[in-house]
């Protein structure tokens, strides 16, 4: 066996690193581990991947469970991978999250920084997504432990793909951290489909490698009122198979607000230079957060968690202390739900965003809201936020900076340092990368405030947000 297979028995893991792996320590070279192990457990481990000072294994097998450990809730655990911390305690969770962000700062950043504040806790911890994507697929993926047994002969899936691999999909049968009746709508829709494949005798879920198949998937948005959108994906038009469905859905499902379907014919699965067309309904949702409403149309982007983007929203308001009279930036601002949230305290609002539809959604919402001192704009920040826009509305007092998982671009940090506003909030999914910018930004900017926000309990991942004041 090959380094890069070794198995290793009696592991004990010792605390968690990024990414929610566990860790371990063999003969003085650390071992991330994936696979469900939490600190206190006693593991057989797989390498598999294999370097002078570090390796990445996965677990084969527990010895040994620590006593904090508690049942995940889920069917599906260790094999979706979505909520891989469902066997941890969540005061424990959010331990880990803290920690994690302390963690970053210090060795990514080298910054300095005050004490991490404890993390926001999540309420609730379940049932929380407002948005799910399910993807079809002719031939479900079955679990190990399944097909060495062979009760489970393969049948076609509807669900989420499995980890690093695009071309299997884990048939879900209930997600918990979706509110009803969103699995019931899944379940419905998939019902229907094998009903009309046996009557049909021809295939009609996708098959993602050889292309074939009509249906793909479907995506499903749900707000607070349980009103629920879907939009139904095919790969060719099927006129009166796609009425059948829609009529079967509006009939199973009395909660279903609004019905579209997209005919993509690509073999990629992005969306977003496809029209949808509307079946029926008024084609969007509304979701209040705060005293404010929110349209969210088929292709809008909103924050996956409406109870938890109402505290980040009302955390970063706080931070902004502003008084009526400040020129709020709102850069990356996506549909322009943070800079709208704090529209009513400020002078005016300039939002920046590369995606033009945001943009679109953008100005509605604040039209909705009777926000007319808002205004959004459609491009590259860094090409849009220059002087001659600072020119046109005025001396940034706060900007609000909210990029993508990779972080923010090496010129709009230049940028920054350059117009120097007096105060920045900076809003990351991902400390790292928030860690990484902030080095360059510290030479001009002191941190004041670190605030996590767990926005997706049961996962690893957690939101930032940071107070930085001019020096």
């Amino acid at each position: 066996m090959s380094k890069s297979q070794q198995r290793i028995e009696q592991v004990s893991v010792l605390d968690y690193a990024a990414e929610g792996r566990a860790l371990a320590r063999i003969n003085g070279k650390v071992v991330f581990i994936e696979g469900g192990a939490v600190p206190g457990d006693e593991v057989d481990i797989q390498i598999v991947k294999n370097h002078k000072d570090w390796a990445i294994a996965r677990v084969v097998g527990f010895r040994r469970y620590a006593p904090q450990r508690v049942d995940p809730f889920c069917l599906h655990f260790g094999v979706c991978g979505g909520c891989a911390w469902q066997m941890l305690p969540y005061e424990q969770q959010l331990a880990y999250k803290r920690r994690q962000v302390e963690e970053v700062f210090h060795h990514i950043g080298q910054l300095r920084f005050p004490e991490v504040k404890p993390v926001i806790p999540a309420d609730p911890v379940v049932k929380y997504r407002n948005k799910a994507e399910f993807t079809a697929a002719d031939r479900e993926f079955i679990p190990e432990k399944d097909w060495r047994s062979g009760d489970r002969p393969p049948g076609p899936a509807l669900g989420y793909h499995i980890a690093g691999r695009f071309d299997r999909v884990l048939n879900i049968h209930n997600c918990d951290l979706l509110p009803e009746p969103v699995n019931r709508l899944r379940n419905q829709v998939r019902d229907f489909l094998i009903t009309e494949q046996h009557r049909r005798g021809y295939q009609l879920f996708y098959h993602i490698r050889h292309h074939t198949g009509w249906f793909r998937g479907l995506s499903i948005r749900i707000n607070r009122q349980q009103e629920l959108m879907v939009n139904l994906i095919m790969a060719y038009a099927d006129p009166e198979l796609c009425q059948a469905l829609c009529t079967h859905l509006q009939q199973a499902i009395p909660e279903l607000d609004t019905l579209y379907y997209t005919i993509n014919p690509k073999k990629n699965d992005a969306l977003h230079d496809l029209q949808p067309v509307l079946v029926s309904g008024k084609g969007y949702l509304l979701e209040r957060l705060g005293d404010y409403v929110f349209k969210i149309g088929p292709k809008s982007f909103f924050q996956t968690n409406s109870y938890q983007a109402e505290k980040l929203y009302e955390q970063v308001r706080q931070m902004a202390g502003l008084s009526g009279r400040e020129t709020l930036y709102d850069l990356y601002c996506g549909t322009g739900s943070i800079g709208l949230y704090l529209a009513a305290h400020a002078a005016q609002v300039i939002g920046i965003e590369q995606i033009p539809e945001a943009v679109d959604d953008a100005r509605e919402n604040a039209r909705l809201n009777g926000f007319s001192h808002a205004h959004f704009y459609v491009g590259d920040v860094v090409e849009i936020w220059n002087e001659t826009c600072i020119a046109r509305h005025g001396t940034p007092d706060v900007v609000i900076i909210d990029p993508p998982r990779a972080g923010m671009h090496p010129r709009l940090i230049g940028q920054l340092l350059r117009i120097r506003p007096r105060l920045m909030i900076y809003v990351s999914c991902n400390p790292a990368t928030q860690a990484r910018d902030l080095q360059q930004l510290q030479q001009a900017y002191q941190i004041d405030v670190v605030q996590p926000v767990d926005m997706f309990p049961h996962t690893h991942h957690i939101e930032n947000v940071v107070r930085l004041v001019s020096t």
